[in-house]
C-alpha cells in the first residue's frame, strides 16, 4: 500500500485544511439551502456547519490516503459527510435537557435553546435520514458495497453503537461504577463513528481483512483516547472547550475515579496501542500515524 506523505508538519497541517474545507464545502451542498422560516432545514444547516474539528471525516480520508491515495475523493467525501450529519444528529440529543442538559456546544448555545426541543429532536431524526440517504446512495460505488456501507452506518448509531454508550452514560454514569464499566460506556459513546470511518475506507479502498481488523483496533484506541482527552476539557473554561464546564462533576469518569494525571498516562496507552495496530496494517508512517501527533500533543 503506496502512502505519498506530506514533508513536513506544516505541510500536514495544509492537508488538514484543505480536507476541512471540501467536507464543509461538501455539507453545505448536501444540507437544506432554507430561508430563516423553515427551522428543521435551518437545525439542520446551522447545527452540522458549526465550527468543529471534523475529526470522523479526516479519519476516513486520511485512512483512504494511506490505503489507496489515488482514489476520487467525492465518493469519500460525500460518506464523511453522512457521518459528520450523524454525529451532528447525536449532539442535538446529548445537549437535551432529558440527557446532558447542556447551553453551550462549539461555542454556541445549544440546539434546543436555540430553536426548541421540538425541533432539536426533529431536526436529529432528520439528519440521521439525510445521512442514511448519502450512504445509501454514493455514485460510482457498486450496490453490494453500498449495502455494507449502510450496515456499518446503522450497527455504529444504534442500540449497539451510540443509543447504547449515552443510555449507559445517563442511567449508570451518577451513580460508582468500576473502571472497566467506564471505559464499555466511552467505548460505545465515541468508538463507533471512528470505526465506521475507517471501515468506509477499507471497504473504498480494498483492504485486506487483516489490515480492516487492525485499522478498527486503530479507530477504538483513538476513539478512547478522544473521549479521555474529551473528560480532562471538562475543567477547561467555556472560552477554551466551547462547551459547558464542570458537567461532569458527581460523574463517574476516568478522570474522577483515577485523577487526570493516571487519566493522561491512560491517553497516552491509547495512543501508543493506535500505533502499533497502524504499524500492523503496514501504514505505520502514513497519514494516520502523523495525525497521532497531534492527539499526543493534546494529552501533555
Amino acid at each position: 500500500m503506496a502512502t505519498v506523505l506530506p514533508s513536513t508538519q506544516l505541510d500536514f497541517e495544509l492537508t488538514l485544511g484543505t480536507l476541512r474545507r471540501q467536507v464543509d464545502d461538501r455539507l453545505s451542498l448536501w444540507l437544506p439551502q432554507c430561508p430563516p422560516q423553515d427551522a428543521i432545514g435551518t437545525v439542520m444547516r446551522d447545527g452540522t456547519l458549526a465550527p468543529g474539528k471534523r475529526i470522523r471525516p479526516l479519519l476516513l480520508l486520511l485512512a483512504l490516503k494511506d490505503l489507496r491515495p489515488e482514489y476520487r475523493l467525492e465518493p469519500a467525501l460525500d460518506l464523511g459527510c453522512a457521518l459528520e450529519m450523524v454525529h451532528a444528529a447525536s449532539l442535538f440529543l446529548d445537549d437535551m435537557p432529558c440527557m446532558d442538559n447542556a447551553e453551550l456546544r462549539r461555542g454556541q448555545p445549544t440546539i434546543h435553546l436555540r430553536f426548541g426541543e421540538d425541533v432539536a429532536v426533529l431536526g436529529s431524526v432528520a439528519l440521521l435520514s439525510h445521512a442514511f440517504g448519502i450512504a445509501a446512495s454514493v455514485e460510482d460505488i457498486d450496490h453490494a458495497t453500498r449495502n455494507r456501507l449502510v450496515c456499518l452506518l446503522t450497527q455504529a448509531t444504534g442500540a449497539q453503537g451510540l443509543v447504547r454508550g449515552q443510555y449507559q452514560d445517563l442511567h449508570e454514569g451518577r451513580g460508582p461504577r468500576p473502571l472497566e464499566a467506564v471505559a464499555q460506556a466511552n467505548r460505545l459513546k465515541t468508538c463507533p463513528l471512528f470505526t465506521a470511518a475507517v471501515e468506509f475506507a477499507a471497504l473504498l479502498g480494498g483492504a485486506s481483512n487483516h489490515c480492516t481488523r487492525h485499522l478498527n483496533g486503530f479507530a477504538t484506541e483513538l476513539g478512547m483516547a478522544f473521549q479521555l482527552l474529551d473528560d480532562l476539557a471538562d475543567g477547561h473554561s467555556p472560552q477554551q472547550s466551547g462547551k459547558d464546564a464542570g458537567k461532569d462533576e458527581g460523574k463517574s469518569t476516568v478522570v474522577t475515579l483515577l485523577g487526570p494525571e493516571a487519566a493522561r498516562k491512560h491517553v497516552e496507552q491509547h495512543l501508543a496501542h493506535a500505533a502499533q495496530h497502524l504499524t500492523d496494517a503496514g501504514i505505520g508512517d502514513g497519514h494516520l500515524a502523523t495525525l497521532l501527533g497531534y492527539f499526543r500533543d493534546r494529552s501533555h
